[in-house]
């Protein structure tokens, strides 16, 4: 199947900019997908969203989203999307429930209906699947107005979920909600992918989020720095090891010689290896240990070291 994202040679400048926000950035998004795209600040992840989801056009580059052209046909690309971005973008003079409800009618999920309880029974049971999963039945009733930042998050991803989307587009989305809230959400979405084959674009910050993910692009200044699986990216730029030592040195140090074993010139000893190699080595090895400690890299640990090497260059 062809991918339901296709990004190619995308660059962006902004007027009188001395520099591209983005410059010839590609990748591309299998259908079904959980891709997470990754940068510090100012790195090009709200401008690389923003094109892909039509609210601004490229300098140059070709972008498909769901078999459509974002320059030629952004009103078809948004059509198949759903968007929660950083900033809530909830009209607070309606009801909770009448953001969601203008939001299905403008889809043309249903004719129009001046009240919830005009609505069909789909749409009542839709919406109320959704506020008991995010936590907010009680109040989709209330004004906009008296909900909290993470409630207004909380709808804002009902609402882009509402018309059952093929892409959907979440920048930051679970900043603002606590731990259970996040959890919750993630387990819905996990649903939502499998049952639905709903593609889900992420920008985050936090990386235990993206740890999940099929595909990952970092980038950096505008450039894509790395691209590729978690374990790619991980297995790619860190190196895993084991930390031993004893109490008696010189005998440890006299057997890691005999041994061939490359290790670090102060103890604890670092020594670089592969988990299938770490039983052998550990067998082989005499000297009583009083310290043996695996260091498995986390993408966290990968994401700081690519940041690091693309600074440099």
């Amino acid at each position: 199947m062809p991918p339901i994202i296709r990004v190619e040679n995308l660059t962006k400048r902004y007027k009188k900019a001395r520099t591209n926000a983005l410059t010839a950035i590609s990748f591309q998004v299998a259908a079904g997908e959980f891709f997470a795209l990754l940068g510090p600040n100012g790195s090009g992840k709200t401008t690389t969203i923003s094109i892909l989801t039509t609210t601004l056009l490229p300098t140059s580059g070709r972008v498909i989203v769901a078999d459509h052209d974002v320059t030629q046909d952004p009103s078809l690309v948004r059509q198949e999307i759903g968007i929660i971005f950083q900033k809530p973008s909830l009209d607070r003079n309606l009801t909770a429930e009448e953001n969601v409800r203008f939001h299905a009618l403008l889809y043309g999920l249903y004719p129009y209906r001046p009240s919830y309880g005009l609505m069909p029974k789909t749409y009542k049971a839709k919406v109320d699947e959704l506020a008991s999963i995010l936590g907010i039945n009680n109040e989709i009733f209330n004004p906009i107005k008296t909900f909290s930042g993470g409630m207004m998050r909380k709808l804002e991803i009902l609402r882009s979920l509402i018309h059952q989307p093929r892409v959907l587009f979440l920048d930051e989305p679970t900043a603002g909600l606590d731990a259970n809230s996040r959890r919750a959400l993630w387990s819905y979405l996990n649903e939502v992918r499998e049952q639905k084959e709903t593609t889900i674009f992420l920008t985050t910050h936090y990386l235990e989020e993206a740890e999940q993910a099929n595909a990952i692009c970092i980038i950096d200044q505008g450039k894509v720095v790395s691209y590729g699986s978690p374990e790619e990216i991980k297995a790619d730029l860190i190196e895993e090891y084991i930390l031993i030592d004893a109490a008696d040195r010189p005998k440890l140090l006299e057997e890691l010689d005999r041994l061939n074993v490359d290790y670090s010139a102060e103890g604890p000893f670092r020594i670089k290896s592969r988990p299938h190699q770490v039983h052998q080595l550990l067998k082989a090895i005499e000297t009583p240990l009083t310290i043996v400690r695996t260091h498995a890299p986390t993408l966290e640990d990968a994401y700081l070291e690519i940041l690091q090497r693309s600074s440099w260059n």
